[in-house]
């Protein structure tokens, strides 16, 4: 027997932004496709018309393709079982929920919106989802009479009101409902559109979808699906739902993720400075556990060890400072050229007009920084000289006090100015020279030096970088406004 193409398909809503928990089932989907040799299908779920979001289409799109997940299948690339957008799709599904209706599968219902108002405010609780099947056991006559006279109505599933459903899941086991617990949930909308439920199963059958990937919170709605997939005589899709992603609160509780814990939005946490490929290799680990405990993967190497057995049922919780710090190790990895060409946006908002020596800028920074949004605020001295205390030229360790400083910048000075050939290495050579003929530590003579030409306790880099950055003459005119300053 031929072994079927694995097919999983993603499919958001374009409501809006790009929730981490929704970028994580689609990059599980594309890991189960993509490690079982199968297809990777994108479809756009557009059938609640009133919530759709102008761009959000875009939105999809750009996210995907920042993170690489890139799709076999979809609106812009075509295939074999197109349309991929729903709303394109309208006219199949009313067909399939008709035929429902006349196997016993399913009803018309004409309940107006104002008897389910007043039903779910006075009996709340006492049916499931609120409908008390009123419409349900109608005499074929009253119906033939309300869709004759244009009454407007929707198409719910019969559910069965005894006994229980069981399925299996892949991460959960065999799980089993009452069957009491099922609503008689709407199929078709009085507008004629599918509710999601209804055309998520007819376009996973018809796009031969094996695998359905989404959230643990959809487990208790499986059953429903069942049903429609049994009713019809399909088979019954493999089934992966994912472990909740939970964030940390203040008081070291930890709840479903929310922008109560911070940015939960993709392109919120690029704007914040973290990096597509190490948000995508972060909530890869969130619910799934390599076989060697590993961390750091490049997609390639997510797909190479991804299998669906080291997925977890226990909730992951979402930790800013370890996201923080795979960016850290994500920057460090990068070779210069690649760290300049992400830095350069942050260089030029501190410098939009001035060349500056930007490799030994990245030198210092790259070692340090843990988001490029980190960089202006760490270089902005180097356009503007802080006005700083001397005090800062006091330091214990290096041995500086107030009066050596003024000696050490007045012996420093004659020798920088000396310099031809302004590289961070003449400026060690020459500097650290100067100490080992004036029998001084290097940092009894490099401490006053970085404070004059920085203005800072802590930077960046040492007196020798910082110098070769600002260039010869703002260094120079920066260690005599320190003698200034000094009284000297």
């Amino acid at each position: 027997m031929q072994q079927k193409t694995v097919r999983t398909r993603f499919a958001p809503s374009p409501t809006g932004f790009m929730h981490v928990g929704n970028l994580r089932t689609a990059l599980y989907e594309y890991l189960i496709a993509k490690s079982l040799g199968g297809t990777f299908v994108l479809r756009i779920e557009d059938t609640d018309q009133e919530r759709l979001v102008p761009g959000a289409v875009d939105v999809i799109y750009k996210t995907l393709e920042k993170v690489g997940l890139k799709h076999d299948e979809g609106p812009d690339i075509g295939g074999k079982f197109g349309p991929y957008i729903q709303s394109e799709r309208k006219d199949i599904y009313k067909p399939y929920a008709e035929q429902l209706v006349r196997e016993g599968r399913a009803y018309y219902c004409f309940c107006t919106k104002e008897r389910l108002e007043a039903l779910h405010e006075g009996k709340e609780g006492e049916f499931p989802g609120g409908y008390d099947r009123h419409c349900r056991d109608l005499p074929k006559e009253e119906v033939e009479r309300l869709l004759e006279s244009g009454a407007p109505y929707v198409i719910r599933q019969r559910m069965p009101i005894e006994g229980s459903t069981t399925f299996n899941d892949v991460v959960y086991g065999s799980i089993t409902i009452e069957n009491k617990e099922l609503e008689d949930q709407i199929l078709i909308k009085s507008d004629g559109y599918p509710t999601y439920n209804f055309a998520n199963v007819i376009d996973d059958h018809l796009m031969h979808i094996t695998h359905v990937v989404r959230g643990c919170e959809y487990l208790t709605s499986t059953p429903k699906y069942n049903l429609l997939y049994q009713a019809f005589g399909w088979e019954v899709p493999t089934y992966v739902h994912l472990p909740l992603i939970m964030g940390k609160n203040e008081d070291g509780s930890v709840s479903k993720l929310s922008k109560r814990h911070g940015s939960t939005g993709f392109e919120d946490l690029m704007k914040e400075g973290y990096l597509p490929q190490t948000i995508i290799n972060y909530i890869a680990l969130l619910g799934w556990c390599p076989k060697d405990n590993r961390e750091l993967f490049t997609l390639p190497e997510l797909v190479e060890n991804f299998s669906i057995d080291g997925i977890s049922k226990s909730p992951a919780v979402f930790d800013y400072d370890k996201l923080t710090w795979f960016n850290g190790e994500y920057i460090r990895a990068m070779s210069e050229e690649e760290f300049i060409q992400n830095a350069m946006p942050y260089f030029k908002e501190v410098f939009p007009d001035k060349e500056m020596n930007w490799k030994v800028l990245a030198s210092i920074l790259q070692p340090r920084i843990t988001k490029f949004t980190q960089i202006p605020e760490m270089i902005v001295f180097l356009k503007e000289l802080p006005n700083y205390s001397t005090d800062f030229f006091v330091n214990k360790k290096s041995k500086t006090n107030l009066e050596n400083s003024v000696q050490m910048l007045k012996k420093a000075l004659p020798v920088l100015e000396e310099i031809n050939d302004w590289t961070v290495e003449v400026i060690h050579d020459a500097l650290i020279g100067l100490a080992q003929k004036l029998e001084v530590k290097n940092g009894t003579l490099l401490w006053p030096v970085r404070i004059a030409a920085a203005g800072m306790l802590v930077t960046p880099g040492g007196a020798m970088e910082i110098l070769a950055i600002l260039g010869k003459e703002e260094s120079i005119r920066r260690l005599r406004l320190g003698l200034e300053k000094l009284g000297a």
